[in-house]
């Protein structure tokens, strides 16, 4: 049956962000480290991206590199200006030549529409899950906003508008037809877990600050990296799983969300961004400074 979500059918032609964005201040926080395990997770269900990413990827010989250098992609997304574009041209090269026979037997190409649409829409509801979880949750009018930028940014990724849903609502409901009708239990997406769940280090890219919090961290939940990427993720994806998680584990969760919702804020700047993050939006204030002194003198 056809689906009823409503599409969007904006035709956006790409256009960098601009600092006055809600992305600048949500796509840098380092928090979205503690989720973003859980992106690679949603996307890797999908039959053709965890044929392709399982055949592909170096997530098994480099795991935190992969998710470093996935992060950094996303932050240029935002924070790159004209890069932002040259990035989604550089994408769109890089997936030409990844493609197959997906786990079900179909030929797959990385840069069909729906895959390459799914890798998208999946940062959208992390972001979502990271300030619910672990800072202020957005507003309903933040997530429209946020939305409609990160339309932007998919028009810049060059995914056609009727791609992706037009509104938050129809975002949701899509989500929704997603996780029921094509994510599986697929072998990557397992894997990936795996992968993770033997690592019990500080995740690289959270700020050293929070370095001492980690050791009671692992003693009690295992591996915090396999723990948050199963615990962030929706309920309805984890049954698709079949991954444990009980009441106790969801009342830790919530008590580590808030101790980091009560921490990460009272560090500095620098450190509650990613390093390019951080970089561009001192250069974006430094820049309104100069701007306001300039329009004090000719006043």
């Amino acid at each position: 049956m056809e689906s009823s979500i409503a599409l969007d059918r904006s035709g956006r032609a790409p256009a960098a962000l601009t600092p006055d964005a809600l992305m600048w201040e949500v796509v840098g926080d380092v928090r979205l480290s503690l989720v973003f395990l859980g992106a690679l997770v949603e996307q890797t269900m999908h039959p053709v991206i965890g044929t392709a990413v399982g055949e592909y990827s170096a997530y098994r010989a480099d795991p935190w590199g992969r998710a470093q250098r996935s992060i950094d992609s996303v932050n240029l997304w935002v924070y790159g200006g004209e890069g932002a574009l040259a990035e989604g041209r550089r994408l769109r090269e890089l997936h030409k030549p990844v493609k197959g026979v997906d786990n079900h037997g179909q030929p797959y190409h990385a840069n069909n529409n729906e895959p390459y649409a799914w890798v998208h829409a999946t940062l959208f509801e992390r972001l979502v899950t990271m300030r619910r979880l672990f800072a202020d949750p957005l507003t309903a009018s933040e997530q429209d906003r946020l939305y409609d930028e990160f339309l932007q940014v998919g028009a810049n990724q060059l995914i056609p508008a009727a791609a992706m849903p037009g509104s938050v609502a129809a975002y949701w409901e899509y989500f929704e037809e997603m996780v029921s009708t094509r994510l599986e239990n697929h072998a990557t997406a397992r894997d990936v877990l795996t992968v993770v769940r033997r690592d019990a280090a500080p995740f690289p890219f959270l700020p050293t600050a929070l370095n001492p919090l980690w050791p009671a961290f692992a003693r009690s939940v295992g591996s915090p990296a396999y723990w948050l990427a199963v615990g962030t993720l929706p309920s309805g994806v984890r049954d698709i799983l079949g991954v444990r998680w009980t009441e106790r584990d969801e009342r830790r969760l919530a008590a580590v969300g808030a101790t980091i919702r009560m921490t990460v804020p009272a560090l500095p700047e620098r450190l509650r961004y990613y390093p390019y993050a951080y970089a561009a939006r001192r250069a974006a204030a430094s820049h309104r400074r100069v701007i306001a002194r300039a329009l004090r003198r000719i006043a």
